[in-house]
């Protein structure tokens, strides 16, 4: 079992930047997969970022790369995601999920509980 919790939603405005992190317990955090998803007012859950185990093998929905950059800190049992240069449209709860492996293949087993952004025009 995973639990995961994030932090570091908040209030901005376009263009600022944001930097999210979720804390993993119950499992040796470098063994699993660690990705970001989001879901605005609406819509479906969608896949923003993935970086596997080790951390070498990182991976981006087309509308955030370049502006986004997941890392981790296998010490720490965290995962991050710096948002950079946001938009109105970037607004969600932002979603931390740990995939059943190192490598992100099929869909993650444990999910956080979400942590809302909101970017003001």
């Amino acid at each position: 079992q995973v639990q995961l919790v994030e932090s570091g939603g908040g209030l901005v405005q376009a263009g600022d930047s944001l930097r999210l992190s979720c804390a993993a317990s119950g499992r040796t955090f470098s063994l699993y997969a660690m990705g970001w998803f989001r879901q605005a007012p609406g819509k479906e859950r969608e896949f923003v970022a993935v970086i596997s185990g080790s951390g070498g093998m990182k991976n981006y929905a087309g509308s955030v790369k370049g502006r986004f950059t997941i890392s981790r800190d296998n010490n720490k049992n965290t995962v991050y995601l710096q948002m950079n240069s946001l938009k109105p449209e970037d607004t969600a709860v932002y979603y931390c999920a740990a995939y059943r492996n190192a490598l992100p293949t099929g869909v993650p087993g444990y999910w956080g509980q979400g942590t809302q952004v909101t970017v003001s025009s």
